[in-house]
């Protein structure tokens, strides 16, 4: 196993602070990052390099423990044999450290760092407790899924009323996505390995469409309810009768009954909206009423009105 020199690799001194070491790495990070260097096959394990390198110093407890090492280091490659010092035992024998993602290291790589064996060797090798530390350094040599990707997406709500499709282009190719009926604003609907590939063989991440159901003027929507405003004249707030009243399924015949007071809402039962994948399943629709008041009487109406005011004395 072949000695790493962390402080050479980023090309910081022994004695380098934090700020310092976090510099060197950003630094390294961009120049050799695959992006930047796609005709260059080494740059990737360079980069790992790096990485690895940043991990091991950039935390004060596996910094202890890397610069240990420099005392015993001889002793080891004395042996002239891998087994002839059991790094297991040494490593395990401050438990202190574990192995964890170094602060920024998601953000620059967009993915899950790799590890040597020599880094392994020093913070996570076979034996208790440090087994837990060396499944976690294995796990990310394993296949893993890519991640997952979400996108708002904005639809009407007679959409949300009827459901609906979206087709959407990734990578060149065409997608179509149906949103069902009953969605709601904070939806999500999967769509099953159209998010990011997936490393080392892994599957591709899933592509989360999260819904947005624009405003309707005609209707408010709470839940699965849905709340209306509808205009009648004085005489059927009085007399009763029927107005014609819009609802997402169509015009229904409202009945009025007589004596009804301005504000007071009448309940339709199955006229809101679809409960979200429970088939033939719908909240109710309140309509509150809204009397308005003749104006421009002639004087027959008034003289009606006088004589109606009369009849109430």
């Amino acid at each position: 196993m072949e000695y790493r020199d962390y402080y050479k690799i980023l090309g910081v001194g022994k004695n380098a602070d934090k700020k310092e070491i976090k510099s060197a790495y950003r630094k390294l990070a961009r120049k050799y990052h695959p992006d930047v260097n796609p005709d260059d096959p080494q740059a990737e394990d360079r980069l790992k390099e790096i990485n690895e390198a940043y991990e091991a110093l950039s935390d004060p407890e596996k910094r202890a423990t890397y610069d240990q090492l420099g005392t015993n280091w001889q002793r080891w490659q004395q042996a002239g044999q891998p087994g002839g010092f059991d790094w297991g035992q040494w490593a395990n024998a401050d438990d202190r450290v574990r192995v964890h993602y170094a602060d920024g290291v998601e953000d620059i790589f967009g993915g899950d760092p790799q590890y040597s064996d020599f880094f392994a060797a020093i913070f996570g090798d076979g034996g208790s407790p440090g087994t837990r530390r060396a499944r976690s350094y294995q796990s990310r040599s394993q296949p893993q899924t890519g991640q997952d990707i979400e996108q708002e997406i904005e639809i009407s709500l007679a959409e949300a009323y009827f459901g609906a499709t979206r087709r959407l282009n990734k990578d060149g190719r065409r997608l179509e996505v149906k949103i069902p009926a009953g969605a709601k604003t904070g939806t999500k609907v999967r769509i099953r390995g159209e998010g990011n590939s997936g490393f080392r063989g892994g599957q591709a991440g899933d592509l989360y469409l999260k819904i947005k159901v624009a405003a309707d003027p005609r209707f408010e929507r709470k839940e699965d309810d849905l709340y209306a405003t509808a205009q009648i004249d004085l005489y059927t707030a009085v007399l009763g009768g029927e107005i014609d009243l819009p609802t997402l399924s169509g015009d229904v015949k409202l009945k009025i009954p007589t004596g009804l007071q301005n504000g007071q809402s009448l309940r339709l039962r199955g006229k809101g909206m679809p409960k979200l994948c429970k088939s033939n399943d719908y909240g109710d629709m309140y309509v509150q009423l809204d009397v308005r008041l003749p104006t421009d009487l002639t004087p027959e109406q008034r003289d009606l009105f006088e004589q109606l005011r009369k009849l109430a004395d």
